[in-house]
């Protein structure tokens, strides 16, 4: 069994820089987790009409309506199986906005045509990942289709209530560390959010217990 990341990219995985593979090949064979420590260059948000977007968000953990520059965050990638016998990653983020406590919580798996992330505290929302690796050896993931899981009920969620993800993470060599931007888009209504993650330090990929610097 070859990790998540490895498994849904093939051979796209080995183009990426030394140091994202090593971030990315997190999983239950090599005994691996990695926890990081950095900080959010910028969080910004879209006009005023989209924050019922980022509030609903907010409530399960899906989306962050603060915006703020410089906030401290910890990262959070820990592999395990869920009770459907399944591979499972974690990306759990927490953030400080002037005091106040965010995250955004995200669970991998992996899907027919690539990776399958289920958002937020009840992973109610499954989001199809697109995951690709970028000439000059970053990640880039951009997210697809979405589906709505409440007990016996489920559907495709319309993409007019929610928005599409384009994120890039690279390692910059100059500093040693790795650097992320996101971008949420809604199909009708445009620009949600974005943030600048970086510069993030994620050394503390071992088992079983990372380190945090």
């Amino acid at each position: 069994m070859t990790s998540l990341f490895r498994t849904a990219m093939g051979a796209d995985f080995d183009r990426l820089q030394p140091q994202l593979q090593r971030r990315f090949d997190v999983g239950l064979t090599g005994g691996m987790a990695c926890v990081g420590r950095g900080v959010m260059t910028q969080i910004t948000r879209g006009p005023w009409w989209t924050v019922p977007f980022l509030q609903i968000g907010r409530l399960r953990n899906i989306l962050v309506p603060d915006v703020g520059a410089d906030v401290p965050f910890t990262i959070a990638n820990y592999p395990y199986l869920d009770p459907y016998g399944r591979e499972t990653v974690t990306f759990v983020r927490e953030y400080r906005v002037r005091g106040r406590r965010r995250r955004f919580d995200a669970t991998m798996v992996a899907g027919h045509d690539g990776i399958v992330d289920y958002l937020g505290t009840h992973q109610h929302l499954a989001v199809d990942l697109d995951v690709s690796a970028e000439p000059d050896g970053s990640l880039l993931l951009r997210s697809g289709a979405q589906r709505f899981y409440e007990g016996p009920v489920a559907f495709r969620f319309p993409m007019l209530f929610s928005g599409r993800a384009t994120l890039r993470e690279r390692f910059d060599e100059t500093d040693g560390r790795f650097h992320v931007d996101l971008r949420v888009d809604n199909d009708r209504f445009g620009y949600l959010f974005s943030a600048t993650e970086g510069p993030l330090r994620a050394s503390g990929c071992r088992h079983p217990t990372p380190r945090l610097i």
